[in-house]
């Protein structure tokens, strides 16, 4: 069984198809998946994921693009939904600075702050979103030490990896993994310790080989898992039996009928 801890299945790219995706997924050895939402619709949209298929479970959080639409209110709103018994982390959460001319630092920084806070008064792992913001993603982090959680697609360096594992971070590599050029990411796949490590798709972003550039869903997670093997020089089954473990104690996925794929 596969664990896709990244998907964002309430995207309107599967609109005519999620029903029947979402039925192919357990049959496929894919389950649990995590529906990861990044702004006010996609927590309410992942909880329903969550509520209607026993194998989905949710996250509730403001993808750091999203910042300059959060307000108490909203902020007051997503603590209250986190405390849905299917929601199992907060996020996506983070920093983007990737397009300077459209960022507001300090409020991204802002809404990141509540949010770990949050996740620290609940008891929840994060999922981070950082891109073009390292530094101070890390400082932010660094404030929280009981909390832990993942680092959402990561491109950062084999240094780095180091220091979020010693920080009790899992590591959670996508389709990026299979890239022919993507050499830190391949140095990052070999290197990371094994109880740290998560595999995503980050759907419907980011397919992987052979699929780049179309359209990514779950089914595609075991791809991830291949290259990651190979990598290692390894099986893909002991990638796929590692990160499904990982992610169930990441996430605390233990009480008897919370998760069921059966």
């Amino acid at each position: 069984m596969f664990f896709d801890t990244h998907t964002h299945l309430d995207d309107e790219k599967f609109e005519n198809m999620r029903g029947e995706l979402l039925a192919e997924l357990p049959a496929n050895g894919i389950a649990p998946i995590m529906a990861i939402a990044a702004d006010r619709e996609s927590c309410f949209s992942a909880v329903k994921l969550a509520e209607q298929h026993p194998f989905v479970l949710a996250s509730v959080g403001q993808h750091p693009a999203a910042a300059q639409n959060m307000d108490e209110e909203q902020f007051a709103e997503l603590a209250e939904l986190a405390k849905h018994p299917r929601v199992k982390c907060i996020g996506e959460i983070g920093l983007d600075y990737h397009w300077p001319e459209d960022t507001d630092k300090e409020m991204q920084k802002y809404w990141f702050i509540r949010q770990m806070e949050l996740a620290d008064k609940l008891s929840l792992p994060v999922s981070i979103h950082s891109r073009d913001a390292m530094a101070d993603t890390l400082e932010i982090l660094r404030m929280f030490p009981r909390v832990t959680g993942v680092m959402h697609c990561y491109a950062g360096s084999y240094h780095t990896m180091n220091e979020l594992v010693k920080m009790g971070y899992y590591i959670a590599l996508g389709g990026v993994v299979t890239f022919k050029n993507a050499r830190v990411s391949h140095e990052v796949a070999q290197y990371v310790p094994i109880d740290h490590l998560l595999i995503e798709t980050d759907c419907p972003y980011l397919a992987p080989e052979p699929h780049r550039g179309h359209l990514n869903t779950p089914l595609y997670v075991p791809l991830v898992a291949e290259k990651i093997a190979a990598l290692r020089h390894t099986d893909t089954e002991q990638i796929a039996k590692a990160t499904r473990e990982n992610g169930m104690r990441l996430f605390n996925i233990t009480q008897k009928g919370e998760y069921e794929y059966e």
